[in-house]
């Protein structure tokens, strides 16, 4: 394993955020600290309680996986894009390094933005609202693994794009509708029976309920079963990576 290529690629990522830090990191917590200001005084004022939390504590992990969902797809995408974009991807192609480093080094980067983002989103959020995390470990894992596995699938997209529009098109028109549509705001329990079953084809409702059950200890479906989901979607999304960057789909040409 060629550490140093995947440490200079990462580097060279993380030094892009740190330039831009505006768009990367200060927009999407301002944006976010906005949702805690609607949804958390304006509708939380009228809707005290669900699940026996503290409307405005309720939605803080939603709103940190929307966030950590589209800043993961966003980051990883438009590292990848660049570089093709620009022609600077055949410089890393045409050295020493394995389609592997430069997954890790990417993805990496990507992940590690979206991990940054939202512990700062988690730590502004106690200027809004008081919340406690009952499962440490639990929140960091999930955390982690949401990261890591929407940034290859950023990654993925990042890939596939041709153009600038469509690095936008899945995370504006599939990744944030879902994460609205997955209990982000408002408990599943609290749908028609119908509309719930509906719910549960939804894959973000998984993600958002294991995370939020890190906090509070409520969920709507087993952590067991959100951390299942979790980690098939892990796997979908490296077998895909792998098999993309192996075949050399659109980095060759």
């Amino acid at each position: 394993m060629n550490t140093h290529a995947i440490r200079a690629i990462y580097l060279f990522e993380m030094a892009r955020t740190f330039r831009t830090l505006m768009q990367s990191i200060l927009s999407p917590v301002i944006s976010t600290s906005l949702y805690f200001v609607v949804f958390g005084s304006a509708i939380g004022s009228r809707m005290t309680e669900v699940e026996g939390i503290r409307y405005g504590a309720f939605i803080i992990p939603g709103l940190t996986m929307l966030s950590l969902l589209n800043e993961s797809i966003s980051n990883a995408s438009f590292g990848i894009y660049m570089p093709r974009f620009s022609g600077t991807i055949y410089e890393v192609l045409s050295a020493p390094i394995s389609y592997v480093e430069i997954v890790c080094g990417y993805v990496g980067a990507a992940a590690t933005k979206s991990i940054l983002l939202g512990t700062i989103i988690l730590l502004t959020a106690r200027l809004f609202v008081p919340y406690h995390i009952a499962h440490p470990l639990w929140m960091a894992a999930f955390l982690v693994l949401t990261s890591v596995t929407f940034s290859l699938f950023g990654f993925m997209i990042g890939l596939w794009a041709d153009g600038f529009e469509k690095l936008q098109i899945v995370p504006m028109l599939i990744v944030t509708p879902l994460t609205f549509l997955g209990g982000s705001f408002y408990s599943i329990n609290m749908l028609p029976p119908f509309w719930q079953r509906i719910t549960l084809v939804n894959p973000v409702v998984y993600l958002v309920s294991g995370f939020r059950w890190s906090f509070y200890d409520v969920s709507d479906v087993s952590v067991e079963i959100s951390m299942g989901m979790t980690l098939v979607f892990l796997v979908l999304c490296l077998l895909t990576v792998r098999w993309l960057v192996k075949s050399g789909y659109r980095l060759k040409t």
